[in-house]
């Protein structure tokens, strides 16, 4: 098990195992602990930054979505913006709204 591949534990399992779940950390492996299948809580090792690392880290703390067809290319976009403009207003710019 690595941050990438990181497991999730629910609070029940984590007071049973917690010795074991905190050698997993110490190892330097990210376990996230949930309540009613939420992720509420990282344990993971000291110095990590508390920082998911990978896109497939975010997508186990549920911060980002997989995607559905993983075989799609992502067009990149770069756009010029005025030094001094909002981000909110440049994403209505950008949007055409």
């Amino acid at each position: 098990m690595s941050s990438a591949a990181a497991s999730h534990v629910g609070t029940r399992e984590l007071r049973a195992n917690l010795a074991s779940h905190l050698r997993t950390a110490a190892a330097g492996h990210t376990i996230f602990i949930t309540v009613d299948g939420q992720v509420v809580a990282q344990l993971g090792p000291v110095g990590s930054g508390g920082q998911p690392d990978s896109i497939e880290a975010l997508i186990a703390t549920g911060l980002v979505v997989a995607p559905r067809r993983p075989d799609r290319k992502i067009e990149e976009m770069a756009f010029e913006l005025p030094a001094g403009l909002s981000s909110d207003r440049a994403l209505r710019e950008i949007r055409g709204r």
